[in-house]
């Protein structure tokens, strides 16, 4: 079984913005375009019954779509740097969708997530990366912002083994806002599919 994750994928023009800021860096190894998200709950290897029930608990979640921007960047370990991110603004509504997934999560029986929550991009792993290099290069771009976009669904995306940083598949999406865009119960009671 592969390992599973919520995320929220990032369109294309603020991935064209991210993608500017690859090189530069001695000891950088770089993700893939098409492989940038914004992880909302890793959710790891799990069974196929627990896998099919949080599909289905996921498929209920009721949150209006939203917009986001991408803003500043940084990198995780402080003495000894082993990745390059790029930063995500302020929502209330990004974190009560995350905290939503995670109260489903816990309820169908996953421990909580060890980490608190830190919406970002990741840009690089770092391999022998000296600190220097790194706070030069992070230095240089630290006032890196996109454009805001919308955010209209979630999905559950799915990893192989690999050196890090994909490929990563969509193996489910959910629609937000959906009920919102729903018609009147006066003129249909059909309900558009949620899996598109």
């Amino acid at each position: 079984m592969p390992r599973l994750f919520t995320a929220l994928e990032i369109p294309r023009d603020a991935a064209m913005s991210l993608s500017l800021l690859r090189g530069g860096l001695p000891g950088a190894r770089w993700i893939d375009v098409e492989n940038y998200h914004i992880t909302l709950r890793f959710i790891g290897d799990i069974d196929g019954p627990t896998a099919d029930e949080l599909i289905s608990a996921f498929d209920r979640i009721d949150r209006p779509s939203f917009s986001l921007s991408l803003s500043g960047m940084g990198s995780f370990g402080s003495k000894k740097p082993h990745s390059i991110w790029a930063g995500v603004s302020q929502s209330n509504e990004l974190k009560a969708l995350q905290a939503e997934i995670e109260r489903i999560c816990q309820r169908l029986g996953l421990g909580p997530d060890p980490r608190r929550f830190s919406p970002h991009v990741s840009l690089a792993r770092l391999r022998n990366a000296r600190l220097g290099d790194v706070v030069e290069y992070l230095g240089a771009r630290g006032n890196f912002r996109t454009a805001p976009f919308d955010v209209g669904r979630f999905v559950v995306m799915s990893s192989r083994d690999s050196v890090g940083g994909g490929p990563y598949l969509v193996e489910e999406a959910y629609p937000l806002g959906w009920r919102n865009s729903l018609p009147s119960r006066t003129t249909s009671a059909v309900q558009p599919s949620r899996s598109s």
